[in-house]
């Protein structure tokens, strides 16, 4: 799969991992240019299956991505609708098709974070931010609006109701070990680590079956909007999406041929097995 022609970033595949690096001077601003490269690179993810890992990082020394293009703004109507005539921003639609990627998708933030880029990380699977480097806000209610690229919904699902009220409402900034502390974020790093930290992880999670791969991102992501019963049905439901496309089968009938689940070593042992597995297709 190409991964060229992009304006607001660069692509580079190694290894079942995608590296989109944003570099699109003075401030990596959202605006329709970043949003056209980003639909069109979920347009060619969602048909790659070679893809298993995607991380978002950024060039600038500062920022990772600039909040929403105010010029987006400025020329909405100031009549207000109903609920039938509202329609998904641009925004809200393209962070929506990131979040629902087949791939794992990692954010690693080494710079601001705010508005519409803090959503965007949101959308992402996974966040990891460096300490110092790292900040987020949510300002849209100073500037008489309300996060609306997804912020107000997915932050409600990430922190809960209070600290989402919080980080909203105060509309100040969050350093990286707040935002570990809250859970916007999953880890928060030192400058220096933060880059080994997330190629590892990423280079482990590529090696899984990229089928089993999306069927865990699905069925987690089903499972928060649906009743205890639905989310398990939904488990079982991917469960079988899983099998039929990987060796999961092959994989556990060589291991009770083996008699391996009843090897205390491996009972020790599962972080390294689980990799030595994975050579069983």
């Amino acid at each position: 799969m190409n991964y060229e022609g992009y304006t607001t970033f660069k692509a580079q595949n190694s290894d079942g991992i995608l590296t989109v690096t944003f570099d699109f001077p003075p401030v990596n601003v959202q605006g329709q240019e970043m949003l056209a490269d980003l639909n069109g690179l979920a347009l060619r993810l969602e048909r790659d299956r070679e893809v298993k890992v995607v991380i978002f990082q950024s060039a600038h020394p500062e920022i990772w991505v600039c909040h929403y293009d105010t010029n987006l703004l400025k020329d909405m109507s100031m009549e207000a609708v109903s609920r039938e005539e509202a329609k998904l921003l641009d925004l809200q639609s393209v962070l929506e098709r990131i979040s629902k990627l087949p791939q794992a998708t990692i954010a690693k933030l080494e710079g601001f974070a705010r508005g519409g880029g803090h959503e965007f990380a949101l959308a992402c699977d996974m966040r990891f931010a460096a300490r110092g480097k790292f900040k987020f806000m949510q300002m849209e209610v100073g500037m008489g609006i309300l996060p609306c690229g997804g912020g107000a919904s997915r932050m409600a699902r990430q922190v809960g109701l209070g600290r989402a009220l919080e980080i909203i409402l105060s509309a100040r900034d969050f350093t990286a070990d707040e935002a570990e502390a809250y859970g916007t974020i999953n880890k928060a790093l030192e400058p220096d680590e933060i880059g080994p930290y997330v190629d590892e992880l990423a280079k482990r999670i590529a090696k899984f079956p990229a089928a089993s791969i999306n069927a865990c991102k699905q069925a987690v992501y089903e499972s928060i909007d649906k009743p205890i019963e639905e989310a398990l049905k939904a488990e079982a439901y991917w469960l079988y999406q899983a099998t039929s496309k990987t060796a999961a089968i092959k994989r556990f009938t060589i291991a009770d041929e083996k008699g391996m689940e009843h090897d205390m070593e491996n009972q020790r042992n599962w972080n390294d097995l689980v990799m030595q597995v994975q050579e069983i297709n």
